[in-house]
């Protein structure tokens, strides 16, 4: 396996569509509203064996203090080789001295942002107003 992380990189809708739909997310059903939102983030770093997207993630910040995290994704047959963590790498390149880096985790992946430095924010309750249905 040849891992290329990327931040600028032309990206297929296509290509997008079937990584969300590898990972069972809602998003995917809403193609032109999430490749819109995918490209026009403050940051997409994507991941690539040769011509495949094999994983992304992207930032949604003020671009000085605060930083969200809201998908990061890697294709089911590449998951648990170091793909995940190369993508939040990145991220903290660009972003690990800003004030606050919020994500929401869910099942399984706590434990992965937890290996990555994130931890539980004090007695905060995550609340939202969800359109989709893969939670």
């Amino acid at each position: 396996m040849a891992v290329t992380i990327s931040e600028r990189r032309d990206i297929e809708p296509g290509d997008i569509i079937a990584l969300y739909e590898a990972n069972k997310w809602s998003a995917a059903s809403k193609p032109t509203e999430l490749y819109n939102a995918l490209t026009h983030s403050h940051t997409l770093i994507t991941a690539w064996d040769r011509d495949i997207l094999i994983g992304l993630g992207n930032a949604v910040s003020d671009g000085y203090l605060v930083v969200y995290y809201p998908h990061l994704l890697v294709h089911p047959n590449y998951q648990g080789k170091g793909v995940g963590r190369l993508i939040i790498e990145r991220m903290q390149e660009k972003y690990g001295h800003f004030h606050m880096q919020m994500l929401t985790a869910d099942g399984g992946a706590t434990i992965f942002y937890e290996k990555l430095g994130f931890v539980r924010a004090g007695h905060t309750v995550p609340m939202w107003i969800y359109k989709g249905d893969e939670h």
